[in-house]
């Protein structure tokens, strides 16, 4: 397999580029700097479509390695033959490789091996000859009571034995019937009467008696499957037409006018019942698996990225409330840069309920550091929070404004190595609370402290292969920290080690260098860090910004590498780093289309691309990508789900995008639901070619059940404004 023609044609790149992506690859480049800082050699491709080129190279890799291993097992056998190894050269898939190899595979002891050690295998052969109708009288040549075999009626069956197992390891009919299987199999699921009334039963009442074509049964109906077989309250098995597979295998085994006719049918349905049926739907089965756990993954990689990208809240002191009931609610203080102020336990929820205690205190904190915004977590008692808040922020005499943020993870954090290294003299709850201020504060900053599982923006995340969950979900965090930026001055060495070429033990050195040295002066600072070497630098230099350096360009997305092509283009056009510093190049972008770019780029010697780039990076210096999202919805009142009634309009915000549809947090405690087919007008295929987390959406109430605590919504025709609290 030539695996550079193969990655060209599928992703629809130049040999050139795809030769080039792949050296940059086995050269340890990361992913953001390819996608950044070697757009020439790539044809401009992006983050997204070089990590699944990356997951595409390793699989054929992987591939060509296993056929390299099938061919050499199967020749040492002395079994090679140009079919085999033609097979092989076509093969696409790991499972056709198996398929090849099963033939030649040492296998436990089977009937078919029994037979075989038996020395009958020349009487299967002769019966598949089908040529001979004298078949008693040459079986009688194989009865041999030293062998076990007695009779003739014993060789027979143990040369049947035989050719049901060659049948069964056929390649080419396993294909077949596997892919029949997928287009034309149905899934089959019924309650396990033995668990029908144990507690848990209500959520698999769909899959009581359910049945669909494999083909059209959604990823997330396959997870929820898995999920009810393995907790035993549900009975799968996959169905196939058993005469449809029967004549296919009759039509590749028998022979037109065959003298073992009826004897081979006998052997065909021994094979399929009891070797094929069973080991094509447990292929399948974990073939769907494997389809499922990669959509709900990539779906959870989706919606992580625009919850990671929430546009910060700047310039804010905000007091984080993480609420509780018996234990009381924690409440911390932070400053515009996330420094704690101050920090307190209040109990205006049940069973304390000393609300105007609570109020008191909060009041004095508020006043005391001028709080602007009051960040909830949305975790228990947070109903009761958000009315207390929201009635607090009617008496008070400054303008506060409050937020519900997701608390999902900040009790991972609390407990965490890292929560007590940063608040060792906290409790676990108080950590919550700054962490919940903070998430509301930096989200990218504060999420990325905490196994990224845990943030609840996916779904059976917990059934899914952990080792392929955190591979892409890791990929997701450091494509979100490349693309803002990091100060180095200010960054924890949790976020420094997303930064691309850096690790925790570069990260942590980085810190320690700031503690001893001072804060970073340059970008070429960097270079006296322990264990920051030279391709180390290359790779995270242009993510890494230095505010108040020496040179402008150091907080700019410009790479160190291209500092001299970019003063080489200011001065092209009589400018100066003062005023790159003073924000005068508006005029930058159309000096080069009056010139050229292209004919810009040849002066400064840099390809278009990186040219763009330069100048996308001079005009705002130390811009922040996420301050152009939008911003996140403060409130001062709230409703209740026992306020809402049908075709009220109101104004929500996109928690957790999944394949069946969206759902919304409309201020009420609990997320409405946005079936797909309520999403838009138009057919779409998918909720996330519409929307993704964090949208902020008008939804129409469809209908209410308090007592089960569902709401579903609709967007469609929800462009009049929301109704008025």
């Amino acid at each position: 397999m030539d695996i550079t023609l193969t990655l060209s044609q599928e992703f629809g790149t130049t040999l050139t580029h795809t030769t080039n992506i792949i050296n940059l690859m086995d050269e340890g480049c990361t992913i953001p700097f390819i996608a950044r800082y070697r757009k020439e050699l790539t044809g401009s491709a992006d983050d997204q479509m070089l990590k699944n080129f990356e997951d595409r190279l390793k699989y054929l890799r992987s591939l060509t390695k296993r056929k390299e291993e099938v061919f050499k097992l199967i020749d040492e056998q002395g079994n090679m033959t140009e079919e085999i190894k033609k097979s092989l050269d076509d093969a696409l898939t790991l499972t056709e490789v198996e398929d090849i190899y099963r033939p030649f595979k040492p296998k436990r002891k089977t009937r078919a091996s029994v037979a075989i050690a038996k020395g009958l295998q020349p009487l299967a052969d002769f019966i598949l000859k089908q040529a001979n109708p004298k078949l008693l009288e040459e079986s009688q040549k194989f009865v041999n009571p030293e062998k076990e075999v007695n009779s003739a009626e014993e060789a027979i069956q143990g040369a049947k034995d035989i050719i049901a197992e060659m049948i069964s390891d056929n390649a080419q009919l396993r294909k077949i019937l596997r892919e029949k299987m997928t287009k034309f199999g149905e899934i089959s699921t019924k309650l396990n009467p033995k668990k029908a009334e144990d507690e848990g039963a209500y959520v698999y009442e769909m899959y009581a008696n359910y049945k669909s074509k494999i083909s059209q049964t959604p990823s997330f109906r396959i997870l929820a499957i898995n999920r009810g077989e393995k907790e035993d309250f549900l009975k799968v098995s996959l169905e196939l037409n058993e005469e449809d597979a029967l004549n296919q295998i009759y039509k590749m085994f028998i022979l037109k006018n065959s003298c073992y006719e009826d004897l081979l049918k006998e052997v065909c349905v021994d094979s399929y019942k009891r070797l094929i049926f069973d080991s094509i739907e447990r292929e399948i089965r974990n073939d769907l698996t494997n389809e499922a756990n990669e959509q709900a993954i990539k779906m959870f990689g989706v919606n992580l990225r625009p919850l990671l990208m929430q546009p910060p809240l700047k310039g804010k002191v905000i007091l984080g409330l993480d609420p509780a009931y018996r234990t009381g609610c924690k409440i911390a203080v932070i400053n515009e840069l996330g420094t704690v102020l101050d920090t307190a336990v209040v109990y205006p929820t049940p069973p304390q309920n000393k609300i105007a205690e609570a109020e008191e205190r909060l009041t004095m904190l508020i006043n005391k550091h001028n709080v602007d915004v009051i960040a909830i977590g949305n975790g228990t008692a947070t109903k009761e929070s958000e009315i207390f808040v929201a009635n607090l922020i009617k008496k008070l005499n400054r303008k506060v404004s409050y937020a519900v943020v997701n608390e999902a993870g900040a009790s991972v954090y609390s407990a965490s190595k890292l929560g007590a290294q940063e608040f060792p003299d906290f409790d676990v709850a108080l950590r919550s609370a700054v962490s919940i201020a903070r998430r509301l504060q930096d989200p990218l900053a504060e999420l990325i402290k905490i196994d990224v599982k845990s943030i609840g923006v996916g779904q059976y995340q917990h059934d899914m292969p952990q080792a392929r969950l955190s591979e892409v979900l890791d990929g997701v965090v450091e494509s979100c920290v490349n693309s803002v930026g990091v100060d180095v001055n200010t960054a924890s060495a949790s976020l420094l080690s997303h930064v691309a070429g850096l690790n925790s033990a570069i990260a942590k050195n980085i810190e320690n260098y700031r503690h001893e040295k001072g804060v970073f002066k340059s970008r070429e600072e960097l270079k006296k860090v322990p264990k920051l070497g030279e391709k180390a630098f290359e790779q995270c230099a242009g993510f890494l910004r230095v505010p108040d350096g020496k040179n402008i360009l150091d907080n700019t997305g410009v790479h160190p590498e291209t500092y001299g092509a970019t003063e080489k283009l200011l001065s092209h056009f009589g400018l100066s780093d003062e005023d790159v510093k003073n924000g005068k190049l508006e005029l930058l972008p159309k000096l080069v289309e009056h010139e050229g770019a292209e004919k810009v780029a040849q002066i400064i010697g840099v390809g278009v691309p990186t040219l763009n780039d330069i100048v996308a990076e001079l005009l705002k210096p130390g811009r922040d990508v996420r301050d152009e999202l939008p911003k996140p919805i403060l409130k001062s009142e709230l409703l209740s789900i026992e306020d809402l009634k049908p075709g009220m309009v109101l104004t929500g915000v996109v928690r957790n995008v999944i394949d069946f549809g969206v759902f919304v947090d409309i201020s009420v405690h609990q997320d409405g639901l946005v079936h797909i087919s309520e999403i838009s007008k138009d057919y779409i295929k998918h909720p996330s070619e519409v929307l993704k987390v964090g949208d902020v959406v008008n939804v129409k109430v469809l209908s209410v059940d308090p007592q089960k605590k569902r709401i579903s919504l609709t967007i469609k025709g929800c462009d009049k404004a929301p109704d008025e609290n």
